[in-house]
């Protein structure tokens, strides 16, 4: 018995549709540092410094410009509170929280494909 698989033709126009919003979302979050920042402050409001220490072998430097970025696209707020000495924190704005079903995701298919890669067995 022959199995035939349904192709579904689309136009040009709808694949464009649907890549367009994924690399705009992929421009927003991507790079080495910006979803490890964004699930650090998933788990609460922090200094620059709690952050650091969650993420291993993020620099200063890198760290401060990945939350100007993630800032500038509403994603986290921060901010000064006028003490002595200076407290500044970081927290996930609603936006920013929005991402949580996201990272969900790809959360769980990052643990399946750990395992189906890590879990293979030599032919």
């Amino acid at each position: 018995m022959e199995i035939k698989e349904k192709v579904i033709q689309h136009s040009v126009g709808e694949c464009t549709k649907s890549i367009l919003p994924v690399r705009d979302a992929l421009e927003v979050i991507s790079g080495k540092w910006k979803l490890p920042i964004i699930i650090s402050l998933m788990f609460g409001n922090k200094r620059f410094s709690q952050i650091a220490k969650e993420i291993p072998s993020i620099t200063d430097k890198m760290l401060s410009k990945e939350l100007r970025d993630l800032e500038c696209n509403e994603l986290v707020k921060r901010t000064v509170y006028d003490s002595i000495p200076v407290i500044v924190e970081y927290k996930l704005t609603d936006y920013g929280h929005s991402l949580k079903p996201v990272i969900e995701v790809l959360r769980n298919w990052g643990l399946t494909h750990r395992e189906r890669i890590m879990g293979r067995k030599e032919d």
